[in-house]
């Protein structure tokens, strides 16, 4: 009995689909590759639910035929190949006819189009690859896509979407790839009826600004490079203003983004020496090259490109980016003019030069000691080592609070902790400006000042969320945040914890929010850093399913309010926080889960000895 047959078309498509479309952002830039293929000079992006509602492309380009709408669902139908060397000199964006097919598959697709030449457009409806109707309608020039109910026939794919918020994370970062690269296209994005992006027509280095914010103006550094292999423009950022995360580096070959870490080390290399190791700069490059000497059909979503130069490009590209980096004096010059003319105005003098005098105490013994002769420096000096450990033990406490059975330093210490009085009496100095010590009576404890107070704020700044009651300081002048309209959902999500938390916001309009008031224990930091810093947390966070939002936030703004290593500590601040890390809930760990505490045991000091 034969058993091989062949899959229905539906249920092919379907497969196909988890390869193109992997989330609602795939819908979207399909869709808006579609819209930039036929022409439009607007598309519109309107998105409900994060995309799994709703997804609504509205473009103003040609439009389609009654027969075109119909046959561009099926599988492998394109206008854009009628032959295997039309392959290799593809200058659009979708070109395999695979989209449109895996998007009918997986959800409810509601299609009106028209072309300038007609009367009347096409209005077609598709559910699950099934066309249920086709009729005709009156619509403006262009096409008109609504995706609803996206993976209703696939539970499984439908169950593994992420919230709402991470969802349109990535139709943001999509749409910001293929708007950053079609400056000449007025693009608009709209979010459960909000707008997020409004873009008119500009050119690249106003278009990045419109997508990021008008502060990055001062940042960019402008690059041009061309010769008869690859033509390379674009802006890197200075170094300066480099970032630790979420740092802006985008690549684009023929008008399509591109993922390409070889190329990327060719920046990094350029900078090298000028930013710190954990820091990345930002830059927005530009390849325009031979379509032929690139294979963009390496991966589904088309972000992986192949170069048939890679070696040679990318020693234009780095020598280009230091070029630029040297040419606004990024680089340190070469330069010893100063030194020159130092040595030109020099004028010897006609006075003799004489050495200086070195007096000599031929009865100096550095071995002898205050009151000891020196006939008697041979003989060892009695030192006062006790001195040394002057401060170092608790004193005056008694050794019966502690349980017959405490073996750990934490039920020492807790134990000391129950009686106020001798908490005081707890011995403390600080080592190399990053540890507490103090000793225990299985030897000597250390503490990491950084660790532990990350520790005390990040529950202060639990309890304040969960409570809702957070005390506030008022600013005497108030400071503006401004904001990447692509942050602006992720902030208003935060924005309650943030006023639980002692911040008092007030909108200012175009994406800006002025700060009247901080939380009252907000010292040596800019209330317009400590949020850009939790929002940049937000955006990048790598987190569990059981971790809590109010715990994300609560922890970041622990992080930029904490002391850091290398910061002094006076008696009272560090008996301080060593009283107040062990009331916490897990005073060995940082909400990291790094250790905060260690020990030297007293068997391990007498070894040392031996």
């Amino acid at each position: 009995m034969d058993i091989i047959h062949l899959l229905p078309d539906s249920i092919a498509n379907q497969i196909a689909a988890g390869e193109v479309i992997q989330r609602p952002s795939s819908v979207v830039k399909e869709l808006v590759e579609n819209s930039i293929d036929a022409g439009a000079s607007k598309i519109q992006v309107i998105i409900k639910d994060g995309g799994s509602t709703l997804i609504q492309v509205i473009d103003d380009g040609k439009g389609m035929s009654e027969t075109d709408a119909r046959i561009a669902f099926e599988r492998h139908a394109t206008s854009k190949i009628k032959a295997a060397e039309d392959l290799f000199s593809l200058r659009t964006m979708g070109f395999r006819g695979e989209a449109l097919a895996s998007i009918a598959a997986i959800a409810h697709v509601e299609l009106k189009t028209c072309r300038p030449e007609d009367e009347v457009g096409t209005l077609i409806s598709i559910a699950g690859s099934e066309v249920k109707s086709q009729t005709s309608v009156s619509t403006p020039v262009g096409s008109n896509f609504s995706i609803k109910n996206l993976f209703f026939n696939v539970p499984a794919r439908r169950k593994f979407l992420k919230t709402t918020g991470t969802e349109l994370k990535h139709i943001i970062t999509d749409f910001q790839r293929i708007a950053l690269v079609y400056p000449e296209i007025e693009f608009v994005l709209y979010h459960n009826d909000t707008v997020i992006y409004e873009l008119p027509v500009s050119n690249y280095r106003q278009r990045i600004l419109n997508v990021f914010g008008k502060n990055l103006n001062s940042q960019l550094l402008e690059i041009r490079e061309g010769n008869d292999l690859i033509k390379i423009h674009g802006f890197v950022g200075k170094p300066e203003l480099g970032r630790k995360q979420g740092a802006l580096s985008y690549f684009f070959v023929n008008g399509r983004y591109m993922n390409h870490p070889y190329f990327h080390r060719a920046i990094i290399q350029a900078y090298d020496k000028m930013l710190p190791s954990d820091t990345k700069p930002n830059y927005f490059i530009y390849f325009e090259i031979n379509p032929a000497s690139i294979d963009v059909n390496v991966h589904p979503t088309k972000t992986e490109i192949k170069f048939e130069n890679e070696s040679a490009i990318w020693s234009i590209l780095m020598a280009s980016v230091k070029e630029v980096l040297g040419k606004f004096n990024m680089l340190p010059p070469l330069s010893f003019d100063n030194e020159v003319e130092m040595i030109n105005n020099f004028v010897p003098t006609k006075e003799p030069i004489t050495p200086p005098k070195v007096n000599l105490n031929p009865d100096y013994n550095p071995f002898k000691t205050s009151g000891q002769s020196s006939s008697n420096y041979n003989k060892p000096s009695v030192l006062d080592w006790e001195k040394l450990y002057e401060g170092f033990e608790r004193k005056n406490v008694d050794t019966n609070v502690v349980p017959s059975n405490a073996t750990t330093e934490e039920q020492y210490i807790q134990s000391s902790i129950n009686h106020e009085d001798e908490v005081k009496n707890i011995e403390l100095f600080q080592f190399r400006k990053k540890y507490i010590v103090t000793s225990s009576e299985s030897g000597i404890m250390l503490i990491d000042q950084h660790r532990a107070h990350l520790r005390i704020l990040y529950e202060e700044n639990v309890a304040k969320i969960t409570n809702k009651k957070g005390s506030s300081q008022a600013l005497l002048f108030p400071e503006v945040l401004e904001i990447e309209p692509a942050d602006v959902p992720i902030f208003r999500e935060m924005e309650n914890d943030l006023h639980y938390l002692g911040f008092e916001l007030s909108d200012f309009g175009k994406n800006s929010f002025q700060i009247s008031a901080v939380p009252s224990n907000l010292e040596g930091i800019s209330p317009v850093t400590a949020i850009e810093q939790m929002i940049d947390a937000q955006k990048n966070k790598v987190l569990d399913v059981k971790t809590d939002v109010h715990e994300m936030i609560a922890l970041s703004l622990a992080k930029s309010m904490a002391i850091k290593s290398g910061q002094a500590l006076n008696n009272e601040e560090m008996s301080l926080l060593f009283n107040k890390l062990f009331i916490t809930s897990c005073p060995n760990y940082a909400p990291d889960g790094k250790s905060i505490i260690a020990t030297v045991g007293n068997d391990e000091i007498e070894k040392k000895f031996k």
